[in-house]
């Protein structure tokens, strides 16, 4: 415990000196041609992109979700490999509560696009 309390303090003191020396050590006159939007080396061919619909945002948080959840089955599988049925039992339910999970985004129509 306290080699991680060291390692947090030394990184958070390594962080705030990299700050500190960007502050002072770093540019202060503002140029033209850097405040102007870039948008891979050509001028941006429009003022700004339009709105986005809330079904992508729905989709996507419920992609990282699901594949945040999907990320525990291998170590699931590994520590429940000689559990037996309790660990099998364990793994279901986690995959149940998986399933009920996409079934509801199912029926709240949230992979419907139009």
């Amino acid at each position: 415990m306290l080699e991680l309390a060291i390692a947090f303090l030394v990184f958070g003191l390594l962080s705030a000196v990299m700050i500190l020396i960007n502050f002072f050590l770093g540019p202060r006159r503002p140029n033209p041609a850097r405040e102007k939007p870039f948008e891979c080396g050509s001028p941006p061919l429009r003022a700004s992109i339009g709105p986005v619909h809330v079904p992508f945002f729905l989709v996507a948080l419920l992609f990282l979700l699901l594949d945040v959840e999907i990320v525990f089955f291998y170590p699931l599988a590994l520590a429940f490999r000689g559990r037996g049925l309790g660990g099998f039992s364990a793994l279901g339910a986690f995959v149940g509560v998986l399933a009920i999970g996409f079934v509801y985004a199912w029926k709240k129509g949230i992979f419907r696009w139009a």
